[in-house]
This record gives C-alpha cells, structure tokens and sequence, in this order.
C-alpha cells in the first residue's frame, strides 16, 4: 500500500464533488441497484437499502441523513470530468479503468471489510476519512483473482497501515488487501476509487492461450489424436497413486511429453490479440478536444439550412492528411470470419452497453492500417497509404473517418 499527502485540499478540485452528485441525481438518468447502492454497516452486519426505480433526490438524501452510504457506480456516465480522467488512465495501464464514488455520512461506515480483485486507488475529494489497511492473510490471498466475501473484525488482525485520508490525498492497495474505511464523527467524506488491472493476469493470458494451442495441436500432430491406452483406467486415478507401476511412469511421462510440445503450437500474438479485442470492449470511449472535434467527424458541419441538407460529403482526396485520433483505439485481429479491426469510438460510457465494435477489413488495407498506427502523432497524406489504387486510399480513410477513427490535418469543409 502507498500514502501520498497532499497538504492541498483542493488538489482534486473539479474532478467530482457532491454538488455533482446532487446534480447527477436531479438529472433523471440515477437508478437504484444500476447506478447507485444504498449501504450501511453496523454491529458486524453490512446491509443494502436499495428501492427499486429512479433515485430522487429527496429519497437518497433522506437515506443519507438516515446514516446510509451512498455508492454511486460508474460515475463516469454522469460526469465528464471522471470520463475524461478514467480514458487518460485506461490507454496508460493498457487495462480497463472504472470507478465508483462513496459518500458517507458523519461517524458511519458503509461496507464490511473486504478485499478486492482490482488494484485500488482512493481519492480523497471532500471531507476526512478513517482506513485501516491489512496484508494478505495467506499466500492464496496474494493478488487474488477474485473479491472476498464480507469479513468480520475477528478475522482481521491488526492493520499494517492506519491513516485518516484528507481531501487531496491518495492511498493505493494492491489487490488481496484487506480494507475499511469509517467516517470520523465531525466530517462527511466523499471519495472516488479508481480501479484497473481486473483480470489481467499472466493466468487470465494462458486461459485464452492454452485451449488454442491445444486446438491447433489436435489438427497438425497426430500424436495428440492417438488412442488413450486400454487399460488406463485400471492403474491411473486417485486410488492408484500410491502404486508402483511401470505403467503409470510411462502415463505420466507421456502427459508432460505433449505438455511440453505444447508450448510449440501456442499462438501467443493471437492470444494476446484477444485480450486487446476484450480491453476495447472495456474500454471509455476517447474525450475529444474542441480542436479535435473540429478536425472529425464528430466536428463535420453537415446540418439541414434553407430547405436542404448542407455540407454532407466528405470529400477526401489524395492530398488530405489523416491520423488516427488515437493510437490505442483500434486493434486488428485476425479472426476465422476474416480480419476484423476492433475500435472504441462508438463505445458507450456505461460499461459493455454496447456490443464491440468493429469493421470487417480486406485483407489487402492490413498494411494500411499498420501504417496508420505506426506514423502516430504525425499526419500522413492519403496518398502514402500502402493501398493498390488511389480509389483504395480514399475509400479505406473515408471509411475510417466515417467511424471517428481518423482525424485530418485540417477541417475538410470551411465554414
């Protein structure tokens, strides 16, 4: 775990506040149960008071004034601020960032302690708040997999780290950190907690490794798809494993012999291609500058004026110079359906709203694309593109304009 004090309450200032949690509330769009968790936890016992429906505000501040916490989930759907922040920090940890944010009431605590599966940063923003971090109890706690299960002070021990976070301070716990945090008695506290690296594990690569390399064992080498022996079952298992059997070391030893000649057929690049297509499913989708905007499609000035329809087409020619927005918004991956490029511009803000994006590519742009993602920052013009005619090289970065993935250098039409 690591403490950073700011001495700087405003440190964080226009991230989030509370004025942007009543105004999130008030905008209609905050449900119980998606958006928002009503919690409290007293005596050992950590409850959830959600309602079903819309939360109005006079419901959930009457909750809050109650003693309840209030956690609202993907903060980032109601916020540009923490949208903007969180796409920031997704493209540096090539992993999903999310978030939620915690408002507790005065000398109250909302949650059992727990630990988590995603390493946790905790922004303070407003207020003070009381955290008592602990290690790992067991080896098997060691960045786990998966969350805990609510746990009761008996199974604590003592904390390794005790501190009141302040507003502008920060305090990160890996995963398989024990946790809680109580409100002291004279300051309401809000904090959000950024998350990342949820199952991105060298494990999590090997699930999507191994069964294809096993697959594509099965089809080049026979050895794999020989008959298993007769009588197998007769001195493998558990209840022969204490035998001593010629037969059973020759089971074994063949076992590891194709374990071992696995490794040969794993197609690592492909697996990794996989994970990237799942990270751009996760993925926010970018934050445009106005400047930006400007130079898209987003920014494109068709609109309806005096009785018609007005600048509609995007007229690129040869000499247009393009790039992409962003160099971690697309990823191409060959697939048995042909090459597919994934893309997050389309994404929503809410996790997995959306399903993925993507555009089946021919093959023959493969080099284009490449070259796109290779001359990021700088802009090259439409005609360098590694397409055969210059009819390709229009229609591939039309195509890819059309999506928001390509910016040019300058706006195409002047208005």
């Amino acid at each position: 775990p690591l403490l950073v004090r700011r001495g700087d309450p405003g440190y964080y200032a226009g991230l989030f506040s509370t004025a942007d949690f009543d105004a999130a509330l008030r905008g209609g769009e905050v449900h119980f149960g998606t958006h928002l968790d009503v919690t409290s936890y007293a005596e050992g016992v950590r409850e959830t008071h959600n309602p079903s429906g819309r939360a109005l505000p006079a419901v959930v501040w009457d909750f809050y004034q109650n003693g309840c916490s209030l956690r609202l989930l993907s903060p980032q759907a109601f916020s540009p601020t923490v949208w903007h922040f969180l796409s920031i920090l997704q493209e540096h940890f090539g992993s999903m960032a999310g978030a939620n944010t915690y408002l507790t009431p005065p000398g109250t605590q909302g949650f059992a302690p727990h630990y988590d599966d995603i390493e946790a940063f905790v922004l303070q923003l407003e207020g003070k708040k009381h955290w008592r971090v602990y290690g790992p109890r067991t080896g098997a706690e060691v960045l786990p997999q998966f969350s805990s299960a609510n746990l009761t002070q008996a199974e604590l021990g003592e904390p390794m780290l005790e501190t009141v976070l302040e507003a502008g301070d920060l305090l990160y716990f890996p995963r398989g950190f024990i946790h809680q945090g109580d409100c002291l008695p004279d300051a309401h506290s809000l904090h959000i907690t950024v998350s990342s690296y949820q199952r991105n594990s060298w494990g999590d690569l090997l699930e999507k490794l191994l069964p294809a390399a096993l697959q594509m064992a099965l089809e080049e080498d026979m050895e794999y798809r020989q008959g298993l022996p007769m009588d197998y079952l007769g001195y493998m298992g558990v209840a022969n494993s204490d035998a001593v059997d010629a037969r059973r070391a020759a089971f074994v030893e063949k076992v590891q012999s194709l374990i071992r000649k696995l490794v040969d057929y794993a197609p690592i690049d492909a697996a990794v291609d996989q994970r990237a297509k799942s990270f751009l499913h996760d993925c926010l989708p970018p934050v445009l500058t106005p400047s930006e905007k400007a130079l898209s499609v987003y920014g494109f000035p068709a609109r309806w004026q005096d009785g018609g329809p007005r600048d509609v087409d995007i007229l690129i020619t040869k000499d247009t110079e393009v790039r992409l927005l962003r160099h971690g918004i697309v990823r191409l991956c060959n697939e048995e359906a042909g090459v597919m490029l994934y893309y997050t511009t389309e994404n929503s803000r809410v996790y997995h709203k959306e399903e993925p994006k993507f555009l089946e590519i021919d093959p023959e742009y493969t080099d284009s694309i490449e070259f796109l993602l290779s001359s990021y920052p700088n802009h090259v013009s439409v005609d360098t593109l590694p397409c055969e005619t210059l009819e390709d090289k229009i229609s591939l970065a039309t195509l890819l304009f059309e999506k928001g993935i390509l910016t040019t250098k300058k706006p195409l039409v002047q208005v």
